[in-house]
């Protein structure tokens, strides 16, 4: 990590010759995206899954006493279709593998049987430097805790995935005050993550997630760690800018009243989603 931080560092205070060649090197990285994903006006499945079965191996008991875990199965023969410019809330109890099963739709883990699909791409193919494009092309991702790094400003955790894809400098740290904006803090650009509420980390975490334009968001219990009126300012900035950049939202939550202001709500049963109505 420190190693990553001394990088991206460098990066930020690197001009002149140093940031025009890495806006090159971005600007070829872009002619390589993926085949482009339906637009929210298009009624088209953006995100699949089929068949998806999630299994964690038998873990032995450590002192050698006997059996530990046994084989730990989330689910079995899941299917999921998303549709372009659709918010869909997944709910379900605690361990119902929520989250396991937004990160199979991230390609931050394989299933142990059945596909996901993001348009035409299936993401078992992706080797892993495709799957680490894959997130900064096409999904941005929001995880419970802000994840923030704590030795760098609001405006260079977010202009950290630009950098990573190889921007220039300027032009990242431009488009970060953009989006710092997007979401109320363009005062606290300059501010360290330890200098903000948790709310107002929460909304650098979105922006960092949404600086590189996706048109998938992935949100795992974006409000789980605020108090309610916090929350509330979070989801509310959620579906505003959902509907403001044409996005395809998946938000995992313990809420029912969020749940409920979504266009979907699906539970997490005994390894099935069911379709509940708000």
């Amino acid at each position: 990590m420190a190693r990553a931080a001394d990088k991206i560092r460098k990066s930020l205070r690197l001009g002149g010759k140093a940031d025009i060649q890495a806006e090159e090197a971005h600007d070829r990285w872009e002619a390589e995206r993926l085949e482009p994903l339906p637009g929210a006006m298009e009624r088209k499945v953006v995100l699949r899954a089929e068949g998806l079965t999630k299994t964690y191996a038998a873990v032995p008991d450590s002192k050698g006493g006997g059996a530990g875990r046994s084989d730990l199965e989330l689910f079995r023969g899941l299917d999921l279709e998303v549709y372009a410019g659709e918010m869909v809330a997944i709910v379900g109890e605690s361990g119902a593998g929520k989250s396991s099963l937004l990160h199979l739709l991230a390609a931050l883990d394989r299933p142990t049987a059945g596909e996901v699909w993001c348009g035409r791409n299936r993401l078992s193919a992706f080797s892993a430097a495709q799957a680490a494009d894959f997130r900064n092309r096409d999904v941005g991702y929001v995880w419970q805790f802000h994840y923030l790094l704590p030795e760098f400003t609001a405006l260079e955790n977010v202009a950290m995935p630009l950098l990573a894809r190889g921007m220039g400098r300027a032009s990242a740290l431009e488009r970060a005050r953009t989006w710092l904006g997007e979401v109320g803090l363009a005062d606290r650009a300059e501010h360290r993550s330890g200098e903000l509420s948790g709310g107002e980390q929460q909304r650098v975490s979105l922006a960092r997630a949404l600086v590189t334009e996706p048109q998938i968001l992935l949100a795992d219990e974006p409000t789980g760690d605020l108090d309610g009126k916090t929350a509330e300012t979070v989801f509310g900035l959620i579906q505003r800018l959902h509907a403001a950049h044409g996005l395809t939202s998946v938000i995992v939550t313990h809420s029912l009243e969020f749940a409920g202001r979504c266009g979907r709500m699906l539970r997490l049963r005994e390894g099935r989603l069911e379709e509940e109505r708000s």
